[in-house]
């Protein structure tokens, strides 16, 4: 059978990005090209210049180190037929590329503007998350379901590769059901192992969008060794029969670094006072009695959500909060304190304020390492093959002491008021 035409996309990070036809028409649908119009940090722009990057970049990225995970993990692995081995791993591949579908304009910042989950529709969800969720807001996740299973883009899988496209959303929501035996493989079920590279604490996409937003915010604290913790990726099946991620012991510092990396981007950028204060803002304006936008549950309207059309309406809306950000008048930073949950409370700070008269935004963050997996995933485990002793395989969080040394919870916690009270509101928590 002739070999399938093959192309090329260029990626600041990660070089020539290979790209098969039958990828390319996947790459090329108008959901994944949506994301060229939504910016990776939202408002991350405003105090980082070079932030102006796209989910669509990172969603290729994503991508990218999902096959050569893949092929790591799997290097010396004999699957019961090549068909079984591409299968699956065009899966992850597309799983990667498709993670971040659902994603509202300014990224995060636009949530609260979302339906109940009833109103996408979504069919392939276990009764039980159905009924557990209710009535809930919906999630960017919950988004990305839907667009994979009831959008043209199903159609468009179907045709090209050899998986449903419930199995690729079955890598990115536990909830979604799998009735069938696709993830099986001479009596192994590599779901859990597949959706650990999509979704966990060492996985394709935290490994892209660190150095990514490093490189473009010019903050370094995200550069991670990617290719020497990928190269020795590897899986293990525990006592109770799952089949996990593992990594090779002689990895485990470069993974030490990648989890502070991790925590110290989120201090430090992810949660810069700035694009908090814009994010804030939105928040505001989507809660206020007279905000009259709402993300559609029609997942063809959906198509048409990009940061560009949530700017376009903000720009004809007469909402103070709305105002502030189209011409760029955030609520300035007045407090800001770091540390315990004890050392940052500012409840005195902001009754002061609000007996002034002063309006008060009050924005916090936790930043913690996590040590096990999320609910529901399996463990990772850590493969300890010295020279000359034996063997032993360890879990994640006993292999490496810096969740011991970074086991406390990191607080910021900050208050925020109009910058034309900026200075009255100095003067008032100095009395």
């Amino acid at each position: 059978m002739a070999r399938s035409r093959s192309y090329e996309i260029r990626c600041p990070i990660h070089g020539a990005v290979r790209v098969t036809l039958e990828e390319r028409r996947v790459i090329d649908h108008p959901f994944v090209q949506r994301l060229r119009g939504i910016r990776q940090l939202g408002f991350s722009h405003l105090p980082f210049p070079g932030a102006t990057h796209s989910r669509y970049a990172h969603s290729v990225g994503a991508f990218h180190l999902a096959g050569k995970a893949f092929d790591a993990c799997f290097r010396e692995h004999v699957f019961s037929s090549d068909a079984r081995r591409e299968a699956l791993r065009a899966t992850v591949k597309l799983a990667a590329l498709c993670h971040d579908l659902g994603h509202a304009p300014f990224s995060h910042a636009a949530e609260f503007a979302m339906p109940p989950l009833p109103a996408l529709g979504i069919d392939v969800y276990a009764p039980a998350a159905v009924a557990r969720r209710g009535n809930g807001i919906a999630s960017h996740e919950d988004y990305t379901v839907a667009i994979l299973t009831r959008s043209s883009l199903a159609g468009l899988i179907r045709d090209n590769f050899p998986c449903e496209p419930h199995h690729i959303a079955a890598l990115s929501s536990p909830d979604v059901v799998c009735d069938d035996d696709f993830f099986v493989d001479q009596g192994m079920d590599y779901r859990g192992l597949l959706s650990q590279l999509i979704s966990s604490q060492l996985d394709v996409d935290r490994m892209d969008y660190l150095v990514r937003d490093s490189l473009f915010t010019g903050a370094r604290y995200g550069e991670i060794d990617t290719d020497w913790l990928i190269s020795h990726l590897s899986w293990h099946v525990d006592s109770g029969g799952r089949v996990c991620l593992a990594l090779d012991r002689r990895a485990i510092y470069a993974f030490d670094d990648f989890l502070i990396a991790r925590f110290h981007m989120f201090l430090m950028v992810y949660f810069h006072q700035k694009s908090i204060a814009y994010e804030k803002l939105l928040e505001r304006y989507m809660n206020a009695p007279d905000c009259d936008y709402r993300l559609p549950a029609d997942i063809d309207a959906y198509l048409h959500c990009d940061d560009a059309e949530l700017l376009s309406h903000l720009r004809g809306s007469d909402s103070e909060w709305a105002r502030r950000i189209v011409e760029q008048r955030p609520y300035k930073m007045v407090v800001e304190a770091h540390g315990r949950a004890d050392e940052v409370d500012l409840s005195a700070q902001r009754e002061k304020l609000v007996a002034a008269g002063i309006d008060v935004s009050e924005a916090g963050t936790r930043g913690q390492l996590s040590r096990g997996p999320k609910q529901g995933s399996p463990p990772i485990y850590v493969l300890d093959r010295p020279r000359g002793l034996p063997e032993r395989v360890i879990p994640l969080k006993d292999a490496t002491r810096v969740f011991d040394r970074y086991q406390d919870e990191h607080f910021i916690q900050r208050l925020y008021v109009p910058r034309e009270r900026w200075e009255e509101a100095g003067a008032v928590l100095s009395r």
